[in-house]
């Protein structure tokens, strides 16, 4: 039931329950109809609709955050779910997960270091998070996968598109960002503050909202389409409507603005400063929360639409607000020139216009209404009383919200300071982290904090429910988990961390019926697969690069030592000393290498790059010697060992040494020591060795997948989520850009034996949409082996 053409928004009703602003919404899958709310009063709210009137009920209470909840959305069903889950973002730095039937968690997800204001679920059950600590997190079930870092500032809003392994993230540092497989694909710059929303639109274009009073409408591919002007103030929410490209807006203007084919059709006051999220439900009906912590419903339909009484008590409600003239919501103001009533009776000429009279002294705010035919008082417009002090949590520094942001002068001729302050905050803690922060004299300590009590007097926040013992206890000393706050459900522990609930472990697993493999799904096995033995993984032992030319390697080294300059030059005797490190470990002598030959090896691959590759050749073999192994690996020399690698991964060097180091580190792998060091340093390793895929050579390929290889089979081992992430990501990246079959082998074989026997691992997979990028390599005729374990991977896929 969509949008009729130029019909019109009224209201359907309003929702008492939270004690304070209302932060967040988002439709909900169950019950029907229905919705989720969640505010600054800890709490997050289930809301049904009322079959008997055109209200809802509140199902239930949620508790679960220390702090203001900021972000909610919807986890799909699951067959372990099959209602869905309700996640929620708060100021307590936590995101708390949520049946739809109990009101507390299910479990608490922990790793971000500041508020989570943004929330996004996408298929397979993953969950994108956005922090003030300016990186965004990907989730699965109660693990985080991936963080996705880039960002310089708060990220306010976060959004998985529907095309798989796609994400994007909106920040105060007035960017946005596309992600890929968890690598920043392309940056959006346009915005000219900070971005508080994004919305989809289709696999091809989203919107966002800003700081900066606009909307934009963008193409995946980096382009802007449109620009949309109509807001006075801050746009804090965005929302589209189902089945078309209509959506509504909500901000800091006391408004929410219903957008059609590209134009603000409507525009409805609110009698609240704040208007802070809305979510569109299924039936087209809009739903907004704001700083009064009243929901509100609108609906365009005749038989949901509240009855006369209830319309005019809103509109009695909106005449009898204050407004602020210094939020500029209604341009510049000067009393003086105001006209009186009788400029009413000029009808107005577009819909949600104003006009300000002023009668008795007093200046009135109207609004014109096209369906109605009239003005509509939206509130008195009274001097300045401060009240931007009152709306909670708007003023912005750093791009965080703070109740307040005094402006602090030292002494009279030294700079000023910002001192960023909310209401829930110790004065005298907030004081002393200031001067700290600022390396002042913390003489000024008593002064400073009864600046801010002075200046804050009368602000106390309504009081919360009396299900937390002490609330207020000051920033460093609630600790979440303690026995202070102690849930409302006896015997429920809300805090369970992360080591008690692990989806996928034993206790809910499928249970394996006799022969079948329990993770591949339902008839995944195709009758001709269950036939052919699967021998490709998981693989069980690194695979190394043995093939070796001694003779040919020395050759070369002489040569170009003939032409090193003079403090590079080795001596005959250096030679002499190389060529018996080699017949050592290419297993052509019984002898063990010793420590000298080792010092005359570190000193060779020292050499300069254009002149290194023989070196590092010798290197390569050699290291799968255990005792060069251990040598090199071990506590005292690796950092050395490891950079020296790194550097000859600079995709702008020399190809050979890149090459060289790759399979170097590949041979790595083969001892104890090597396995050590190799996972100690994985994500610099794995960062660094990506790069060396944009040379489109075949040898480098191959060497990538061989080491991403070699991390598959020890992740498999010891089960580290967010390493397998990094190497699925990686996999999927190299993916994109190799054409060489026994490249794209051997990430075939990486990537079954990361997903074999985990259920998470397959699930991480799906999202990234892994699955897509490898249907491909089914039906390749030659090498039978890239078809077959293809095939493989997708019977677990």
């Amino acid at each position: 039931a969509m949008a009729g053409e130029g019909s019109t928004f009224r209201l359907r009703c309003s929702l008492l329950g939270h004690g304070q602003d209302v932060r967040g919404l988002t439709r909900g899958l169950f019950p029907e109809g229905g919705f989720v709310s969640v505010s600054r009063d800890r709490t997050a709210r289930l809301w049904a609709p009322d079959g008997l009137n055109r209200g809802f009920t509140e199902m239930h209470c949620m508790s679960g955050h220390s702090n203001f909840v900021s972000c909610v959305c919807i986890i799909p069903p699951s067959d372990l779910y099959p209602r869905g889950l309700i996640a929620t973002g708060g100021n307590d730095h936590n995101i708390c997960i949520f049946t739809v039937d109990n009101p507390a968690p299910l479990y608490v997800l922990k790793g971000h270091k500041n508020t989570v204001c943004s929330l996004s679920s996408g298929k397979f059950g993953t969950l994108l998070s956005g922090s003030w600590d300016t990186t965004a997190k990907v989730w699965l079930n109660d693990r985080c996968m991936m963080t996705l870092q880039g960002h310089t500032a708060a990220i306010w809003a976060v959004k998985i598109l529907p095309e798989q392994g796609l994400m994007l993230t909106g920040s105060a540092d007035k960017t946005i960002k596309l992600w890929k497989a968890g690598r920043c694909e392309r940056t959006f710059t346009g915005h000219e503050d900070c971005v508080r929303g994004l919305a989809i639109l289709s696999e091809m274009e989203f919107l966002s909202c800003a700081n900066d009073a606009s909307v934009r409408r963008w193409q995946i591919s980096g382009e802007c389409l449109q620009v949309y002007y109509g807001h006075t103030n801050y746009i804090y929410s965005i929302s589209v409507f189902p089945r078309c490209k209509d959506f509504v807006t909500t901000g800091e203007d006391r408004s929410l603005r219903i957008w059609r084919k590209g134009e603000c059709a409507q525009t409805i006051r609110l009698p609240a400063q704040s208007v802070w999220c809305c979510c569109v439900l299924d039936n087209g009906d809009i739903v907004v929360g704001a700083s009064d912590g009243i929901i509100r419903v609108f609906t365009e339909s005749l038989e949901r639409t509240a009855s006369a009484e209830e319309i005019q008590a809103f509109e009695n409600e909106l005449a009898q607000a204050s407004i602020d003239p210094k939020t500029g919501d209604l341009g510049d103001i000067n009393a003086d020139d105001l006209p009186g009533r009788e400029h009413l009776k000029d009808p107005g000429t577009r819909d949600g216009q104003t006009r300000l009279i002023k009668d008795n002294g007093k200046v009135e705010a109207y609004q014109w209404s096209v369906s109605e035919g009239r003005w509509i008082k939206i509130g008195d417009v009274v001097g300045s009383s401060g009240a931007t002090q009152q709306t909670s949590g708007k003023v912005l520094f750093e791009g965080k919200e703070y109740d307040y942001v005094f402006t602090i002068d030292v002494n009279e001729n030294g700079p000023s300071y910002k001192l960023p302050y909310n209401i829930t905050d110790d004065p005298w803690l907030t004081a002393y982290n200031f001067l700290q922060k600022n390396d002042l004299n913390p003489m000024f300590l008593d002064q400073v904090a009864k600046f801010i009590m002075d200046n804050t007097k009368g602000q106390t926040l309504l009081s919360t429910s009396n299900q937390f013992s002490d609330p207020f206890t000051g920033a460093g000393r609630y600790v979440p988990g303690s026995s202070s706050g102690s849930s409302t459900i006896p015997g429920a522990d809300p805090f369970t961390g992360a080591g008690r609930y692990v989806p996928g472990s034993a206790s809910n697993a499928v249970t394996p019926v006799s022969g079948v493999d329990p993770f591949t799904g339902m008839g995944a096995y195709q009758s001709a697969a269950a036939k052919a033995e699967n021998i490709y993984f998981p693989k069980k032992d690194a695979v190394t690069f043995d093939q070796a030319n001694p003779t040919q390697i020395l050759g070369k080294l002489k040569e170009l030592n003939g032409s090193a300059a003079e403090e590079h030059k080795l001596t005959e005797d250096d030679l002499i000393i190389l060529e018996k490190l080699l017949s050592a470990t290419c297993n052509t002598s019984a002898e063990t290498p010793t420590a000298q030959q080792l010092q005359t090896l570190w000193r060779a691959v020292n050499w300069p790059e254009d002149i290194v590759f023989p070196a590092l050749d010798i290197l390569r073999l050699s290291v799968r010697h255990p005792t060069v192994n251990e040598n090199f690996c071990s506590e005292k020399e690796h950092i050395q060992f490891i950079i020296l690698l790194l550097k000859f991964l600079n995709p702008k060097g020399k190809q050979a040494n890149q090459l060289l180091a790759l399979r170097a580190l590949c041979n790595c792998f083969v001892s104890h020591a090597g396995q050590k060091l190799m996972m100690e340093q994985r994500d610099e390793i794995m960062t660094q060795a990506i790069e060396t895929k944009s040379g489109n050579n075949k040898n480098i390929h191959i060497a990538l997948a061989t080491l991403t290889l070699n991390y598959a089979v020890c992740l498999h081992k010891v089960n580290n989520v967010e390493g397998k992430a990094q190497c699925l990501s990686v996999i999927s990246t190299v993916m994109e850009v190799v054409q060489d079959l026994e490249a794209i082998f051997r990430l075939l074989v990486a990537l079954g034996t990361l997903i074999s026997d985990d259920t998470n691992a397959v699930q991480l997979a799906k999202s990234l949409g892994v699955d897509s990028q490898i249907k491909k390599y089914a039906s390749v005729s030659e090498p039978a082996k890239v078809k077959e374990c293809c095939r493989f991977v997708l019977s677990l896929l």
